[in-house]
């Protein structure tokens, strides 16, 4: 099948096709890793450094 210059339109798919794919993937990627990082976190008894309760300053001792 011929798609030269059939107006622009199939040159701007051949130029972000690819980056879209990329993309994508890079979002599965990134989804996964978090996902893998939370189970962790998870099994072994750790939490996000932002769950940690702030320690009392000296004049609260």
């Amino acid at each position: 099948m011929l798609l030269a210059h059939q107006g622009g339109w199939d040159e701007i798919l051949f130029a972000l096709s690819p980056l879209v794919v990329v993309a994508g993937l890079l979002a599965l990627a990134n989804r996964r890793a978090n996902a893998a990082q939370a189970a962790n976190r998870t099994a072994n008894g750790t939490s996000v450094p932002g769950d940690i309760p702030p320690t009392p300053d000296a004049s609260q001792r």
